[in-house]
């Protein structure tokens, strides 16, 4: 299994090296969609680009649920328009939930689009402070664009129609109380695809805000034979997909429309309390 995660100490020295990473910004707030922008603005990690998670790493919310999955030529012109290259590695953070815009940055550029080399700075912008790190302000140029043409594996993702059909073990990210069905939020039907599981994303960190260690995740995190990874709108999703990584586990595959494309369809079953934790 690659290396996915990069500490910020690891970052600040790559940074100083010829073929230093490139850095992507991924920061996000939900109902603001030019708040992570602003903060990127407001201070970032020198020489890091801002990755929009609604405009560069999501289609406009629809059928497909709130954040589906950009087309594949989409996400090709944004990353050749960032001068993304297969030769350079990419790491990508933000501040929110245990990195989940980078957790989805991640697995579109490393296992949907195929790049060699993307890690997730581990703790995030908190980790990078912490560690001395500096913040810019303003923004930063954007680099040549290249002319990337990545092989995306849409083997790695599973549409509504095959969770419906399909045995694969569900493993649902989102809390406790909205797995049950006792909260949602954000949805307008509360409850889980029916024989999922509940493994909260909050759970692959440790105390410090950084991921546990791979044999802690690789005991704790559900197993079968295949798994698919699911959450409110396929961004949490992700961060449990990276956990199965960190851990050196098979990936799940991800079920990117979710929750929140799920219930579209009043045709699919939804199934309330129940079972937590496999």
């Amino acid at each position: 299994m690659r290396q996915v995660l990069i500490t910020a100490t690891e970052l600040a020295q790559a940074l100083e090296q010829e073929g230093a990473p490139q850095v992507f910004d991924c920061r996000a707030r939900l109902g603001d969609l030019d708040a992570g922008r602003r903060l990127w603005e407001a201070g970032h990690v020198p020489g890091s680009l801002h990755l929009d998670l609604d405009r560069n790493l999501a289609a406009e919310p629809g059928a497909g649920g709130r954040h589906p999955l950009p087309s594949a030529d989409d996400f090709a012109a944004t990353l050749r328009r960032l001068g993304v290259t297969p030769q350079r590695p990419v790491v990508v953070l933000d501040d929110m939930g245990g990195q989940l815009a980078a957790a989805r940055a991640w697995w579109m550029l490393a296992i949907w689009a195929g790049h060699p080399d993307v890690r997730v700075l581990d703790g995030g912008l908190k980790a990078w402070q912490e560690a001395g790190g500096e913040l810019v302000l303003g923004q930063e140029p954007l680099p040549e664009p290249s002319q990337w043409q990545p092989t995306f594996d849409d083997s790695a993702r599973i549409a509504a129609d095959e969770v419906f059909s399909g045995r694969e073990l569900k493993v649902d990210a989102r809390s406790e109380e909205r797995y049950r069905g006792e909260a949602e939020p954000i949805d307008p039907v509360a409850g889980h695809i029916p024989g999922a599981v509940c493994r909260p994303s909050a759970a692959n960190l440790a105390d410090t805000g950084r991921f546990k260690a791979p044999e802690a995740l690789a005991a704790e995190l559900p197993r079968a034979e295949a798994i698919v990874a699911y959450c409110g709108s396929g961004v949490t999703a992700c961060h449990n997909i990276l956990a199965y990584a960190v851990a050196g586990r098979t990936l799940p595959r991800l079920y990117a429309g979710s929750w929140s494309e799920w219930v579209r369809d009043p045709s699919r079953p939804v199934a309330r309390s129940g079972r937590g934790n496999a």
